[in-house]
């Protein structure tokens, strides 16, 4: 179903239960309707204009589209009942909709005597910025939160094996988001599991958290992964994933990521939060003894 299809049966379904409860005389139900209408709207309008800027050859609209579509995101998510939700997850159905789509970048282009000569002008696209890639990076993570069919999509695009090469070869304000967008992908989605297996995601996250020449923030990000990983990704005592960590860190630290793990209920808690620090603190001083994170008050 193309986009103009979807939006003619919206609102042709919106116009005869319009019509259908009008005819009853149902004020408040013709109220309703008309909200339900006007809601439909709104999101496809969001995810349009958003997703149009997002796919601009300039940076700044690139950046513009980005931000406008985290922001409808985050507002679906606080919306206090779940009718923008279950639309925008309708519309996730809809390719000309789909927000989570991860391609690889594009080759710089060749510049050859006919573009200099000619008379056709050459199309020239700014390359991604730094804060760009992290919005990105962002709005993916919303999408897989909020729909878990996003993860699916994100698999057709090898999308792990995308976030794992930005998480080795990116800077800091790429690698942080990137350790987020990495455990939304992964909840629930034992394909992307497995490209994270396939593609050596623990070893990578484990050199990042190692290199005493990586920023505090990031080997403080690195455990805080690694403690949602085995809590809610690998929660199973039997994963392989549990060895591969004794391998990689030593039975000390990996039992203690195991036990910190554990430690709270849920991921929106206070207080689960407040009781990773610590834990990531000593994680760093049983990887690097010699050369201890500091605790910062």
């Amino acid at each position: 179903m193309s986009r103009k299809e979807a939006e003619l049966a919206g609102g042709d379904a919106a116009s005869r239960t319009v019509a259908e409860q009008g005819g009853g005389g149902g004020g408040g139900e013709l109220a309703e309707a008309l909200a339900r209408r006007r809601l439909y709207r709104e999101v496809t309008l969001a995810l349009q204009t958003g997703l149009r800027d997002a796919k601009a050859d300039f940076s700044f609209l690139r950046a513009r589209g980005l931000r406008s579509l985290l922001g409808f995101l985050r507002s679906t998510a606080s919306a206090a009942d779940d009718a923008a939700l279950l639309l925008f997850r309708h519309s996730q159905s809809i390719p000309d909709l789909q927000v989570n789509s991860l391609h690889q970048p594009k080759e710089d282009p060749v510049v050859t005597l006919d573009h200099i000569f000619g008379t056709e002008p050459m199309k020239i696209t700014s390359p991604p910025t730094d804060s760009e890639i992290a919005l990105a990076l962002r709005v993916l993570e919303g999408c897989c939160l909020l729909y878990s069919r996003c993860t699916a999509l994100a698999h057709k695009y090898k999308a792990v094996k995308v976030l794992l090469n930005i998480l080795g070869s990116r800077g800091p304000t790429e690698q942080g988001v990137c350790l987020d967008a990495l455990i939304s992908l992964m909840l629930d989605s034992p394909s992307n599991q497995m490209d994270f297996d396939e593609y050596s995601g623990l070893e990578k996250v484990a050199e990042l958290l190692k290199d005493v020449q990586v920023e505090e923030h990031i080997r403080l990000k690195c455990g805080e992964f690694l403690l949602l990983l085995i809590g809610h990704v690998y929660a199973k005592e039997s994963s392989p994933i549990h060895e591969q960590m004794k391998n990689l860190f030593g039975e000390q630290c990996a039992s203690l990521i195991w036990a910190a793990s554990r430690f709270g209920s849920t991921l929106e808690s206070l207080t689960r939060s407040k009781g990773r620090r610590p834990c990531r603190y000593r994680q760093g001083e049983l990887l690097n003894p010699w050369s201890p994170i500091e605790q910062v008050p």
